[in-house]
């Protein structure tokens, strides 16, 4: 007998937030708050039963090569995990030098099931704007040299892709997946990691240690303005602001994200002469998102524009699912207003801003011609798997 794919990725999540709580005590209150707003919310359950939402993750972690992001790709496939969308974080308002794609269910009946994300960053170290070549290189050596992930685990998780789970491998197999993502408690070589820190934070997160890890959990919630209020009210330090759309009594679309700022973590470091010494590193936070519908090309577009100009956000979407669906802005089930298709993605202004607005200080790109080819098609011959497009996924739920 083998495990449904479903049950893997729900056992899967359920590790990693057990682990990550352990190791961000501040994530386990963010869910124990969010549980509360959920079941003090009333729900048509029409973006999602209660269940659904309250048991509802995503992740986040970082790689620093193509090599690197395949390995994920093959572990995450394993659960039913699949590349979605391309993000180019580099042109963001607040670059982050880092393409990133989302791997996740892709089928209506698995997101159901279990809608586990996990928001994969890779380092984008063919960019001159954030490295020089001596830089690149040895960021390149360096990522050469370490494993993240062992090789037979890889192997495992391709024949699970194909063939399936047994009962009897499913517990040792989420439970190697899982200690992947632990933060490591090796000695960080404090020199290379603060090179590294001059041009990103992220850069130095990804590069300048021997291992990934979670960079962040994220639980799904009814009500985020009432989450943020509830957070602030026990003495959270939550980011400046809610990232997305504004609030408002219309239909919520897309995606609203904050998260309480990242919080110093012990860390050892080694100096260049051996001796180790602690400190500490502030990089994880804790984030929570507010998902919506998801809007059809027109109403991304009108999304985009309407962003400049929130304060007259009702000139931009009406005030109703009806509305929504005349004029062609949003995707519902068979064209029925009542059955909004949930957005399961993510924007990329919002995440650079939940990146961004957990960073002591921005990067700064050198004034330098970008000659790199990172793509969605460069990223998918890389990884060796189709990468998604969201529309045709959401097209398809709708029809």
């Amino acid at each position: 007998m083998t495990v449904q794919t479903w049950e893997l990725r729900a056992a899967f999540a359920a590790a990693l937030s057990r682990m990550y709580g352990t190791e961000v005590p501040a994530y386990t209150t963010l869910v124990e708050v969010s549980t509360a707003v959920n079941r003090d919310c009333a729900t048509d359950g029409r973006l999602g039963s209660l269940d659904r939402v309250t048991a509802e993750r995503h992740g986040a972690i970082r790689v620093g090569s193509p090599a690197e992001l395949a390995d994920v790709a093959n572990l995450f496939a394993a659960f039913g995990m699949y590349p979605v969308g391309f993000y180019n974080l580099r042109e963001a308002a607040s670059p982050v030098p880092v393409v990133s794609t989302a791997f996740r269910p892709i089928d209506a009946e698995e997101l159901d099931c279990n809608p586990f994300r996990v928001f994969t960053s890779m380092l984008a170290t063919e960019d001159a704007r954030f490295f020089s070549p001596d830089l690149r290189d040895r960021v390149q050596r360096f990522l050469g040299q370490r494993q993240l992930f062992d090789p037979a685990l890889i192997a495992q998780a391709r024949r699970i892709a194909a063939d399936g789970c047994p009962d009897g491998d499913a517990e040792d197999f989420v439970h190697r997946c899982t200690a992947a993502f632990a933060l490591s408690r090796t000695p960080i070589d404090k020199a290379w990691y603060d090179e590294l820190s001059a041009v990103s934070a992220v850069a130095a997160d990804i590069a300048g240690v021997a291992t990934t890890h979670i960079n962040h959990l994220t639980p799904r919630v009814l009500d985020i303005d009432e989450l943020y209020r509830r957070m602030t009210a026990r003495g959270i330090t939550m980011i400046d602001a809610i990232q997305g759309p504004p609030a408002t009594d219309g239909p919520p679309v897309l995606l609203r994200q904050t998260s309480f700022r990242a919080l110093a973590e012990p860390r050892t470091f080694r100096n260049p002469d051996g001796t180790v010494f602690d400190g500490s590193l502030r990089v994880r936070f804790g984030e929570v998102e507010a998902r919506g519908v998801a809007l059809t090309r027109a109403g991304r577009e009108r999304y985009d524009t309407a962003m400049t100009d929130q304060e007259h956000w009702d000139r931009y979407f009406p005030g109703t699912d009806i509305e929504m669906a005349a004029q062609g802005l949003a995707y519902y089930r068979g064209g029925d207003p009542t059955k909004p298709v949930v957005y399961e993605d993510f924007l990329p202004a919002s995440a650079a801003g939940i990146f961004r607005s957990n960073l002591d200080r921005d990067a700064e790109p050198a004034a330098a011609d970008d000659h790199t080819d990172y793509s969605l098609d460069w990223m998918a011959g890389a990884i060796s798997h189709h990468i998604h497009d969201p529309y045709d996924l959401y097209e398809k739920a709708a029809s």
